[in-house]
């Protein structure tokens, strides 16, 4: 029964996607609307469509099952991001839109040369498929284990499904579509969070007031840490390497910075970022305080915990402990933030292997066009492919796993962006595909070096490390000329 309920909201959500994917790609299927929304979307639209996109499939669930290893001290990170998130405001949307960019990356070929634009783009190709391999993962792993394993279908159908239907609505009209999907599953997805959290409460007889009593009572309601330098969840750490993951993983990303750069103009672009960054903060606290009185529930119901924190809120979900509504809830929470995480990346993706990769517009707009349709085909079969990887490595934790992936695969993107932005130094084009891969390859090693000699565990700051070995390897290779480039 769990099974049918969970396929036919599927199927109902699904046909919603695409009569509002119709409607939005009426008349407008070039590949302007595609790769910047013909540059006319509202800002509130792409601000409430991004906090979905943001969230994702892996937000939903492993943000309320991280709370039993490392209390709510994920906030500490979160506070790192509202200010992030200023300076994007601030120093890049002007940039981007000073220079009229489609593809972000193009900044790095009119600063440095062709070499570092080349370089740039495949760190995101690379940076952006893994991390939203990961977020996708994550869904289809609940939906093959509640639903798809009891008809005998394998996981790799159950991948193969997913990614066609995010393709299915966004091949025509790409980004324009994408800003008002977004905005419809993060609807959802809020709705979902709101009555799922009411449902929790109310099988444990709280109101409001006693939530909040509830959690600041609970062991597990830590927030910040000031006094363990050796811990991951410091709080210089993590509201440092939350500051630069915001910088990296939207600031410098095609995904995110796409769906801002299809505003207006660059004041509301900038409001976007605005009310996005104030959302953002109170929308994860959410998820805590849910992380938190599942495990109330768990304690005071004697229900048996999974081992994987992951497992938490899709065990509570589909065992029938909360009720058909909240796994209907359930099941669309995780579904449009999946879907409005996946199909952004795969437009990006597509955009930037299109431009950056292929110089697609040298071509005429018919064959750029079917250049971009088979690029988007194929985009979609690698995307396929990483999941399918990741489901062979396996992880505890997938909201980690991205973050460590991030400090690695981005931290050649933030030395590039911070040398290009605040020094007037050239740097040999040519030598700068190795600094950016010989970077992330030191840091490997140090963190091995440091953990084994001292005890002391990199974390999330990695990041810093990595973007600042980068920068430091542009010096070194660097020389002084006149006058700057016109940025």
């Amino acid at each position: 029964m769990n099974g049918t309920f969970i396929l036919i909201t599927i199927a109902v959500y699904f046909g919603l996607l695409l009569l509002v994917a119709r409607i939005t790609a009426a008349h407008h299927t070039d590949n302007d609307a595609f790769f910047c929304g013909n540059r006319q979307s509202p800002w509130y639209v792409v601000s409430f469509g991004m906090i979905g996109a943001s969230l994702s499939g892996v937000t939903f669930v492993s943000v309320p099952g991280m709370v039993g290893s490392i209390d709510m001290t994920y906030m500490q990170t979160c506070l790192g991001f509202f200010f992030g998130y200023l300076i994007i405001a601030h120093v890049l949307l002007p940039l981007y839109y000073r220079l009229n960019l489609t593809s972000i990356y193009t900044y790095l070929g009119k600063r440095f040369g062709n070499c570092a634009y080349k370089t740039g783009a495949s760190f995101f190709l690379l940076s952006k498929m893994l991390g939203a391999a990961a977020r996708l993962y994550l869904v289809c792993v609940i939906l093959q284990h509640f639903v798809f394993d009891a008809y005998h279908i394998p996981f790799s159908a159950t991948v193969i499904g997913t990614v066609t239907l995010i393709w299915l609505y966004t091949r025509k009209s790409g980004i324009r579509t994408i800003v008002w999907t977004d905005s419809f599953q993060t609807l959802c997805l809020l709705l979902a969070l709101g009555l799922i959290l009411y449902q929790v409460a109310d099988l444990l007889r709280l109101d409001v007031k006693g939530i909040v009593e509830a959690v600041s009572a609970n062991e597990h309601s830590r927030i910040f840490v000031f006094d363990d330098w050796h811990s991951k969840q410091n709080f210089f750490k993590q509201f440092f390497s939350g500051i630069f993951i915001t910088i990296v993983m939207t600031g410098l990303d095609q995904d995110m910075m796409q769906k801002n750069l299809s505003c207006r103009n660059l004041k509301e672009a900038q409001k976007n970022m605005y009310f996005y960054g104030f959302s953002f903060v109170p929308v994860n606290l959410l998820f805590l305080v849910l992380g938190v009185l599942l495990l109330i529930a768990s304690a005071q119901l004697n229900i048996p915990l999974p081992a994987k924190g992951d497992d938490i809120l899709p065990f509570f979900a589909a065992g029938g402990y909360l009720g058909y509504t909240v796994l209907v809830l359930f099941t669309i929470g995780i579904i449009a933030a999946a879907f409005s995480s996946a199909d952004s990346a795969l437009a990006a993706l597509t955009t930037s292997f299109c431009i950056d990769i292929l110089s697609i517009e040298r071509y005429p707009e018919q064959k750029a066009r079917r250049i971009r349709k088979c690029s988007h085909l194929l985009v979609s079969a690698v995307f396929v492919g990483c999941i399918l990887a990741i489901e062979a490595i396996g992880s505890r934790n997938v909201i980690d796993t991205i973050y460590v992936l991030a400090s690695y695969t981005y931290g050649p993107l933030l030395g590039l962006f911070g040398f290009g932005l605040f020094t007037r130094l050239r740097v040999r084009d040519r030598f700068i595909p190795y600094i950016a891969i010989a970077s992330p390859a030191v840091c490997y090693l140090a963190d091995r070096l440091v953990s084994s000699a001292t005890g002391y565990q990199f974390g999330y700051e990695m990041l810093m490390v990595n973007g600042l070995l980068t920068f430091l390897g542009l010096l070194a290779l660097s020389f002084r000329y006149g006058k700057t480039a016109k940025e």
